[in-house]
């Protein structure tokens, strides 16, 4: 069963840091990550939008600056949308083209539409959501299996850059692999660097339409649980007290929390069964 994304142990004396980065596939710049950058109020503002966007993934730009109005907020349509940006969410409703694709990433079709989805390692999927820290955010990302709901591999990250995606998946790879591999049309994973390395071991790449969050839902679910039962009931200060708290709770979603898709079996139980 492929191992989760390690945090850094910063104890180990017999490695440099810079090399305990290399062999547990961290980018440097999150080991001495410190967030900041927004004020105290857009953080604010950005861990509401979360909460707002969890229950209505389909509201836009309009009805987030509402929302965020009737609780007392004055914030213009401008600053949400910039916010919504930082944080990577997009309303789920079909667009018009609002921003354009870098022009060597491919969009693979979708190729799940009325697949019956039988047994493990047919089909995984990736996303990536935002995690409130105390004093700042990070992201995280993760691969489903879609036959258990087994959350293969995770990782953190600082930054909405590629690399961690590319380094997770890479690694994963190393012990396991699916059949067809699925995703949303983000940057992270259109960049040939993310496909190559699917293509590479012969897997199907499928990809969401449009602003069709429905197309990945068993990873929009997964977000939805991992918020309310761990992220919005905690008060993570640090990236390693987000890391430590997330690690905690996927050993709870593997292993204890049932499913009643599953016929109340865990992930871990059905994907062990394999």
């Amino acid at each position: 069963m492929a191992k989760k994304r390690l945090w850094l142990d910063r104890e180990e004396p017999a490695l440099s840091l810079r090399r305990q980065c290399h062999l547990l596939g961290l980018n440097w710049s999150s080991l001495y990550y410190q967030p900041k950058g927004e004020s105290a109020l857009n953080l604010l503002l950005m861990n509401k939008l979360d909460e707002q966007y969890t229950r209505t993934p389909f509201y836009g730009v309009g009805k987030m600056t509402e929302c965020l109005r009737q609780l007392g907020y004055p914030v213009n349509e401008k600053r949400v949308r910039r916010l919504l940006r930082q944080m990577g969410l997009e309303a789920v409703y079909p667009k018009p083209r609002l921003s354009m694709r870098h022009p060597d990433h491919k969009v693979f079709p979708y190729l799940l539409r009325g697949v019956a989805i039988t047994r493990c390692n047919q089909v995984w999927s990736t996303d990536i959501t935002y995690i409130r820290l105390n004093h700042g955010f990070v992201y995280l990302m993760a691969i489903i299996d879609w036959h258990s709901r087994y959350v293969l591999t995770w990782a953190l990250s600082p930054t909405l850059e590629a690399q961690f995606c590319i380094d997770a998946l890479a690694q994963l790879l190393e012990h396991t692999q699916c059949e067809i591999f699925n995703s949303d049309q983000g940057s992270q994973f259109t960049t040939t660097r993310f496909t190559d390395v699917l293509l590479a071991k012969d897997i199907q790449v499928s990809m969401d339409g449009r602003g069709r969050v429905f197309d990945n839902i068993f990873v929009e679910r997964l977000w939805r649980t991992v918020k309310y039962e761990k992220v919005y009931l905690s008060d993570f200060q640090s990236v390693q007290e987000a890391y430590a708290g997330l690690k905690a709770y996927f050993e709870l979603y593997h292993h204890e929390r049932l499913h009643q898709a599953l016929d109340y079996s865990t992930p871990a139980q059905v994907y062990a069964a394999a």
